[in-house]
C-alpha cells in the first residue's frame, strides 16, 4: 500500500473487494481461505426483481423470530415515513430468516435510522442495521458465496470493511535513510498483518479454470474401459484410505479409554 493510499484509506469500503474483506485491515495480496477464492471466482448479478429504490432502502438483521412486519412498522416508523417493508420468510415454512429490508419516502428518514436504531433491542434481540448494500456496492458478493461482512469468530470466516467491522488502520514502519543512499531518503513502508504464503493464489485460480476446461473435454469424451478401471482402482484405494484412518481414531478412542478406566481404578483404590 503506497503513502498516498494511506491517505485514502477509510474503514469502510467504497466498493467490495473480496480480497481485501478478507483481510482485518485491507491489505491481503493473496486469499487466507478458500471461501475468500470462492468470492473472487463468483459472478454474482444483483436480482433484478427487486423493488424500490436502493438509496432509500435499509437492511435489518438479527431480528428474532417472532418479530413481525407491524413491530418493524411500529419500531421504524417513528424516524420518518415508510413506503414498503419487507420481512424476508422461509419459502416453504413461512418462518421468518431474521432480516427485513424497509423503504423510506425521504432521504433524512433513512440517515436518521441509519444512525438511531442500530443496537436496537426488539423482542428481546439487539438487531443490526445498514444500508442496501447488495444494489448500492459496486462489486459486491453476498456471504452464501464467500462475500459479505461481518460474521463469527467461531465460523472462522470473518469479513471486515462494513459497519459491522470495519476496517483497522494498518501498522506503518518509520522512514529510515536507507545507508548506501547519498540523498538520505528512505521508503515508507507499510506493514501488513497478512503473512507470506507458499501458495499463490493466482496460479490457483488459473488452475481452477484450467480445470474447469479439462472436465469439460472429458464430459464430451467416450466413457472408456480404462475409465472404467481407472475409477475402480481410485474408488479402492480411497476406501483404503478411510479404512485406515477409521482403524487410526478407533485405536486412538480404545487407548483413551482405557487410560481414563486405568485412572479411575487407581482413585477408586
Amino acid at each position: 500500500m503506497s503513502y498516498m493510499k494511506m491517505n485514502e484509506w477509510t474503514p469502510i469500503a467504497k466498493d467490495y473487494d473480496p480480497l481485501k474483506a478478507g483481510s482485518i485491515d485491507g491489505t491481503d495480496e493473496e486469499p487466507h481461505d478458500r471461501a475468500v477464492l470462492r468470492a473472487i471466482l463468483a459472478r454474482y448479478v444483483p436480482n433484478k426483481g427487486v423493488i424500490g429504490d436502493p438509496h432509500l432502502t435499509l437492511y435489518v438483521a438479527r431480528l428474532s423470530q417472532q418479530t413481525t412486519e407491524e413491530k418493524l412498522k411500529e419500531v421504524f416508523s417513528r424516524y420518518g415515513d415508510i413506503k414498503r417493508i419487507r420481512l424476508v420468510r422461509d419459502f416453504i415454512t413461512g418462518f421468518s430468516k431474521g432480516y427485513a429490508f424497509i423503504e423510506y419516502k425521504q432521504e433524512n428518514a433513512i440517515m436518521k435510522a441509519h444512525r438511531d436504531a442500530n443496537k436496537l433491542v426488539i423482542d428481546q434481540r439487539e438487531i443490526f442495521v445498514d444500508f442496501e448494500l447488495e444494489r448500492n456496492l459496486k462489486g459486491w458478493v453476498p456471504r452464501r458465496l464467500g462475500g459479505g461482512f461481518g460474521g463469527k469468530k467461531e465460523s472462522g470466516q470473518l469479513r471486515f470493511g462494513g459497519r459491522d467491522r470495519p476496517f483497522r488502520k494498518p501498522i506503518n514502519l518509520p522512514i529510515f535513510p536507507h545507508p548506501f543512499n547519498s540523498e538520505g531518503r528512505g521508503e515508507r513502508r507499510p506493514r501488513s498483518r497478512s503473512k507470506d504464503r507458499s501458495h499463490d493464489w493466482r496460479e490457483q485460480r488459473r488452475d481452477y479454470g484450467r480445470d474447469r476446461g479439462i472436465r469439460r473435454q472429458d464430459k464430451e469424451r467416450p466413457y472408456t474401459k480404462d475409465d472404467k478401471e481407472h475409477n475402480s482402482e481410485h474408488t479402492k484405494r480411497e476406501r483404503s484410505r478411510e479404512r485406515t484412518r477409521n482403524d487410526k481414531d478407533r485405536n486412538r478412542k480404545d487407548s483413551k479409554r482405557e487410560k481414563s478406566r486405568e485412572r479411575n481404578y487407581k482413585k477408586h483404590k
